[in-house]
């Protein structure tokens, strides 16, 4: 374990050993046993078995009981050394502001980053994301120069300054038009594609899709994809309606009421945010409005909370873990030094039925 980094754990220097080994074809099908690779390596039980818990959730290894640990594939070592352990997420809000799901996934990945060695710095605030971003990020940069930045729910002026700078920075979420960074973000086109087809299958004509009034990439992606199967569907009788809210209780629930007042309402609604979700629902029941059997509702995004609802929400579900996982080597790459291998990669979330979906009314009085 000679010439790695001091600040690497005794885990990441473990983790590392195992995978140039196993690239180098010490080992074939099985690694020795634990007391062989404590041996080995000069490490306890302990370290070693979170090492090979590692090597597990980055799917190398698959620990079979009664067998050992099966080598399922081979990690290239990597030989450049970090340039730094240091990495920023920048984010509008404090994370107490957050949704759980967002929370759980930065979680996740400043662990995964605590076992190579390096530290998560979460740095909020709103002036960083402004219409001119310029001389706040310029101050940041320069009072916190991180060898990597992850920009969180970031707009396009955020987005192109570090763009421009050139700077090593990677987007947790979809990148706006004209912006060069790689990014990480989940499938919403296809998950907001899938959901109007799903309700188009259960009869509805009349669908909807909340629009948040920021405009995040990922918000513009899923218009363009409910929009697609609308339009694609065959069905003549088949209509899309965006509709923009600020997001605020008021101003979601001034968004629900314009719509649910028209004479030709929507009977089927696709919410881009659990917390929103949580407003429409209620906000329905309010009005006089039934859940799934007036109004079928779809949550594009996930949160534990949503499956103690009922009527339990459909929605698009993607584990924090996994996603943390896909932000992990783009960082890595950066920290290094190294050009991102992929540049942007989708992570396409399940499908949840749950029972907020049903066939289209015929017809409706409240």
């Amino acid at each position: 374990m000679q010439g790695l980094p001091q600040r690497h754990s005794l885990v990441g220097q473990a983790v590392v050993c195992l995978n140039t080994a196993i690239a180098a074809g010490q080992w074939r099908e099985w690694l020795p046993a634990e007391r062989t690779l404590c041996d080995m390596l000069q490490v306890s039980r302990s370290t070693l078995r979170r090492a090979l818990a590692q090597l597990s959730r980055d799917l190398v290894i698959r620990a079979e009981h009664g067998e050992g640990n099966r080598i399922l594939r081979s990690v290239p070592p990597t030989h450049r050394p970090l340039r730094s352990h240091d990495v920023a997420l920048l984010v509008p809000e404090p994370l107490e502001h957050l949704r759980p799901t967002q929370t759980l996934w930065i979680d996740e990945l400043r662990a995964m980053l605590g076992e190579r060695g390096c530290q998560l710095h979460v740095m909020h605030g709103q002036q960083y994301f402004r219409a001119r971003p310029g001389a706040a990020l310029d101050r940041l940069v320069r009072q916190h120069p991180h060898g990597c930045w992850i920009l969180m729910r970031a707009n396009a002026a955020c987005q192109l300054w570090f763009t421009q700078r050139k700077l090593p920075c990677l987007v947790a979420g979809s990148c706006h038009a004209g912006v060069d960074l790689p990014s990480r973000d989940l499938d919403h086109r296809a998950a907001c594609r899938h959901a109007a087809g799903v309700l188009l299958g259960l009869g509805h004509r009349n669908l909807a899709i909340f629009a948040e009034r920021t405009r995040f990439a990922g918000d513009i992606e899923s218009e363009a994809g409910f929009l697609e199967a609308v339009n694609r569907s065959r069905r003549p009788d088949a209509k899309a309606l965006i509709c923009p809210y600020n997001p605020t209780t008021a101003g979601i629930m001034k968004t629900l009421r314009q719509i649910m007042s028209q004479r030709d309402r929507p009977t089927a609604l696709v919410v881009p945010n659990a917390f929103h979700y949580l407003t429409v629902l209620t906000g329905l029941a309010q009005m006089g409005w039934r859940v799934p059997e007036q109004v079928s509702l779809i949550s594009r995004d996930e949160d534990l909370f949503l499956s103690f609802l009922v009527p339990e929400p459909a929605r698009y579900v993607t584990s924090p873990h996994e996603f943390a996982r896909a932000l992990l080597l783009p960082v890595i790459e950066l920290l290094e030094g190294a050009a991102v291998g992929k540049r942007a990669s989708l992570l396409m979330p399940k499908f949840v039925r749950g029972a907020s979906i049903g066939v289209a009314p015929k017809s409706v009085t409240v």
